[in-house]
C-alpha cells in the first residue's frame, strides 16, 4: 500500500508501506551504519523517533533473537530505500517486514532517502509523520498536528519497571537505566561483574544500599535537561564508588557538575563515527546515537577535562573528572551495532574500581 512521509517543513515523500499500516508522528533523525538494523531498531535512546537509514539495502539478513538491544523495538517509525523481502542468514527467524508487523511499528520503504538526509543535514532535524494511505489529504491538519508533538518523559517510557540482578562472581556494578542497550550488561558480565540494573527512578540512597564496588550511568533518550530527578541523584553519587557514564550518563554527569547542553543540528548517529582519545593519541571508529552535545565553555577546567574529541566536527565525546574516580563518554563502548574498538573502556572501570576498592 502507498504511505506517504511528510516533514514539518511541508516537503513530501511518496513510498510504500510495510510492518504495520496506519498513522505515526516522530522526530525523524537518519542513521548511516551499514548494518546493525536490528539493533538500531531495539535501542531505548530512539525512543519517540522515526529513522532513516542511509544504506540503501535493508533487511536482507532478516531478524534473529540474539542481536535485539531491548525487549522490543523502541522506534516510533522505520524508513528504508529498498526493503529485501527474502533474507538470507543460518540465525534469521523472520524478514523485517514481519518483525516490525508483529510489533505494530510503521515502516515507509521505496523513497529517496539520500534526498531526506540532505534535507536533515541542511535544515536540521524535524519532526515528520508517517501517513498509511492511497492519497495524502488534509495536509495543514496534519503540519498543525506535527508542530504540538512532544516527546514526554521518554527515559520513564523505557526505563526498566523494577530492579533486575544478573549474578556473577566479581565487582558488583550499580547500573542505572535511563534506556539501556542489553550489551552493556553483557560487557560487565563478561567481566564476570554481578550486575544489578535500577531504575531510572531509583534514589542515591536505594542504588548506594546493595553496597556496589561500582556505579554505571547508560544511555537513554531525549533532552538530558529534562532529567532534573536524574542530575540531582547523580550529584549525590558522585565520590561515593567509582562512575562510568555512556551517552546520556555522559551528559547527565556534566549537568550534574554545572556544565550545559546544546542540541546539534542533526546528531551523530552510526556506527563509523570517528573519535580521538586526547590521552593515548588514538583515533577509533565508534558507534553513537545522540542529539545533543556537552558544551566545552561551560567545562569548570578545575574539576573536568575532555578526554575525547569528535574528529569529524570537534564537539566533546568524553570527560574526565580530577574531584572523584569518574570519567564517561558520549560514544557507545559497548558498540551493538558497531566496532568494539572502545571496549577497553569497560576494562579501564573495572580497573578504576578496584584500584578505589582497595583503597578504600
Amino acid at each position: 500500500m502507498k504511505a506517504f512521509l511528510l516533514l514539518e517543513d511541508g516537503t513530501v515523500f511518496e513510498g510504500n508501506s510495510f510492518g504495520m499500516e496506519g498513522d505515526v508522528v516522530g522526530e525523524v533523525v537518519f542513521n548511516t551504519g551499514m548494518t546493525g538494523y536490528q539493533e538500531v531498531l531495539t535501542d531505548p535512546s530512539y525512543c519517540g523517533q522515526i529513522v532513516c537509514m542511509t544504506y540503501p539495502l535493508i533487511g536482507n539478513y532478516g531478524v534473529n533473537l540474539d542481536d535485539i538491544e531491548s525487549v522490543k523495538p523502541q522506534v516510533k517509525g522505520f524508513i528504508v530505500r529498498e526493503l529485501c523481502q527474502t533474507p538470507s542468514n543460518w540465525r534469521s527467524i523472520e524478514s523485517l517486514n514481519e518483525y516490525l508487523r508483529r510489533n505494530e511499528i510503521i515502516g515507509l520503504e521505496g523513497i529517496d532517502t539520500r534526498e531526506l538526509t540532505i534535507i536533515l543535514r541542511d535544515k536540521g532535524t524535524m519532526k515528520g509523520t508517517i501517513v498509511t494511505a492511497e492519497k495524502l489529504t488534509e495536509v495543514e491538519e496534519k503540519l498543525d498536528k506535527l508542530k504540538k508533538y512532544t516527546i514526554d518523559n521518554p527515559v520513564l517510557q523505557v526505563t526498566t519497571p523494577e530492579i533486575v540482578h544478573t549474578a556473577g562472581n566479581g565487582l558488583r556494578i550499580a547500573l542505572i537505566d535511563y534506556g539501556l542497550k542489553k550489551n552493556i550488561v553483557r560487557s560487565l558480565v563478561r567481566r564476570n561483574c554481578d550486575v544489578t540494573v535500577f531504575p531510572a527512578t531509583a534514589t542515591a540512597e536505594e542504588i548506594l544500599a546493595v553496597n556496589p564496588d561500582g556505579i554505571m550511568l547508560s544511555n537513554g533518550p531525549g533532552d538530558p535537561k529534562d532529567c532534573r530527578f536524574q542530575i540531582d541523584n547523580i550529584k549525590k553519587l558522585i565520590g561515593k564508588r567509582p562512575i562510568f557514564g555512556i551517552c546520556l550518563g555522559h551528559q547527565l554527569t556534566a549537568l550534574a557538575n554545572g556544565a550545559d547542553t546544546e542540541k546539534l543540528k542533526y546528531g551523530h548517529r552510526g556506527c563509523n563515527h570517528p573519535v580521538k582519545d586526547v590521552e593515548k593519541d588514538m583515533t577509533y571508529i565508534t558507534s553513537q546515537n545522540h542529539g545533543y552535545t556537552i558544551l566545552e565553555d561551560s567545562l569548570d577546567k578545575e574539576v573536568m577535562s575532555v578526554s575525547h574529541i569528535n574528529m569529524n566536527d570537534g564537539t566533546i565525546e568524553g570527560i574526565r573528572y580530577k574531584n572523584s574516580p569518574l570519567f564517561t563518554v558520549q560514544f557507545h563502548p559497548e558498540a551493538s551495532p558497531g566496532p568494539g574498538d572502545t571496549a577497553y573502556l569497560f576494562d579501564e572501570f573495572i580497573e578504576m574500581v578496584k584500584k578505589h576498592k582497595k583503597g578504600a
